[in-house]
């Protein structure tokens, strides 16, 4: 991989890592979080990346995108955390 591609590969699994570290602190420390307040979120995320009509730039598709699929990976494992 080039240098010039490997800085979005790093950004994604920088801010995968930091929302999921986020949403399971939230999690263990708000009782009243539940998954659907998750899953809420996450349908707000979708629209919003749905509207990008002018075109957000790379750097924010890659934050929008691992952001997307670090909630899509706590809702699959809600049960487990």
């Amino acid at each position: 991989m080039s240098n010039c591609e490997e800085w979005r590969d790093i950004k994604y699994k920088d801010v995968f890592e930091q929302e999921v570290r986020g949403l399971m602190r939230r999690k263990q420390h708000d009782p009243n979080c539940t998954v659907e307040d998750i899953k809420g979120t996450l349908k707000n995320l979708y629209i919003m990346e749905g509207a990008n009509q002018d075109g957000r730039g790379v750097p924010a598709d890659i934050v929008m995108s691992a952001t997307i699929a670090a909630y899509e990976h706590v809702i699959a494992d809600w049960a487990n955390i």
